[in-house]
């Protein structure tokens, strides 16, 4: 197939959704997709087998995992506008506000639908300020407790988002331990709880029991159902971005230029000022993988080869489904990856395309 493409490897996102369903069924926490992580809805039927459905963060994602992923569909936003409110009542199951504010706003529209509210505990574990929903002056959900249980008679749930990444249960425990016991009162109030995504409990060596022992001792503690909304922990790994060398140059280093773009197709990587991935990444010849669009910065970083690269060689970055699909744009019109599915049997299909008239319509 033509590069670039995504490619999305069922054998590889299997590992990942069997830990999720052991999960599920050792803790009787309930998990859901996060679609702002990954919405390739091609593999929904398959990832719902192990899943619960899914959550999200905008109108269009709520009816994406509506029409798309079997199971539970639960709407969350920063914000809701008065025109989108009835759409997202009809596609979510629940219904998630970030603030009091838009609680109340909405609650005669939403008298007759399941409710929660988002809650900021004020910790998280993010590394960078950019991503963390902890940062002074966060927007994102009510940190008063004595607040929050004014309008506790008004939901049955509540919304703790702040894991980012965080591949240590110790440091889960801790913070829920926080949560527990600033919160605690008002969990006693409620029907369920959401402790949101970012915990890479698919990991490597992760205590997975541990974690599934905690979060049963949480629901039985407060008599709550507890969701779980895992996004790169369904995926880790699950994919790769496929390109090829396009040129060669020399200029102190020596620099590969492939038919993909790291702005354009990675951009998470150059938000965080993180390089890509190649496996292996070994050898004694030494090349800087350079995007093709006009920005100096599109680097996709510096990676060790075997041979010398050429023109007409096919590089894979790995780990390219969290928050790939989901931001790829068409700056500089540089083709959007086709995205192809490889089945369990080995076989690889295209199941999407784009082409200059999909540029064209994106603008006007």
């Amino acid at each position: 197939m033509q590069t670039p493409y995504y490619l999305i490897d069922k054998s590889r996102l299997l590992p990942n959704l069997e830990k999720i369903a052991y999960l599920r069924a050792a803790s009787g926490a309930k998990c859901l997709l996060a679609l702002k992580c990954f919405a390739t809805w091609s593999v929904f039927d398959f990832m719902a087998e192990y899943m619960d459905g899914t959550t999200s963060s905008s109108l269009f994602e709520v009816r994406l995992g509506r029409e798309k992923f079997a199971g539970e569909a639960h709407a969350y936003s920063v914000a809701y506008a008065d025109h989108e409110i009835s759409d997202v009542l009809t596609y979510s199951d629940k219904i998630i506000f970030n603030s009091i504010g838009q609680l109340q706003k909405f609650v005669q529209a939403s008298e007759d639908h399941v409710r929660g509210l988002r809650v900021n505990p004020g910790v998280s574990t993010s590394e960078f300020d950019l991503a963390d929903p902890a940062r002074p002056f966060s927007r994102l959900g009510e940190h008063d407790p004595e607040a929050i249980a004014t309008v506790a008679d008004q939901i049955t749930g509540l919304m703790f988002h702040n894991n980012c990444e965080n591949d240590s249960f110790e440091r889960f425990d801790e913070m829920l331990a926080l949560i527990e016991a600033r919160f605690g009162a008002l969990i006693h109030r409620m029907d369920w709880v959401s402790l949101g995504g970012g915990i890479h409990f698919t990991g490597e060596g992760y205590p997975l029991d541990q974690l599934a022992a905690r979060l049963k001792a949480f629901a039985e503690t407060f008599g709550v159902q507890v969701y779980l909304e895992p996004g790169e922990a369904a995926i880790t790994g699950a994919a790769t971005l496929e390109v090829t060398v396009l040129d060669t140059m020399h200029n102190g280093k020596n620099l590969a230029i492939v038919d993909s773009s790291i702005e354009a197709h990675m951009l998470d990587l150059l938000i965080y000022r993180e390089p890509a991935k190649i496996d292996p990444n070994e050898g004694d010849h030494e090349w800087m993988i350079c995007g093709k669009s006009c920005l100096a910065g599109d680097i996709f970083g510096e990676f060790r080869f075997a041979q010398a690269l050429k023109a007409g060689d096919r590089l894979s970055f790995q780990d390219a489904a969290g928050y790939t699909m989901v931001k790829k744009n068409w700056f500089n019109g540089v083709k959007m990856p086709s995205i192809a599915l490889r089945e369990l049997d080995g076989s690889i299909r295209m199941v999407r395309d784009f082409d200059y008239d999909d540029f064209a319509s994106a603008l006007s």
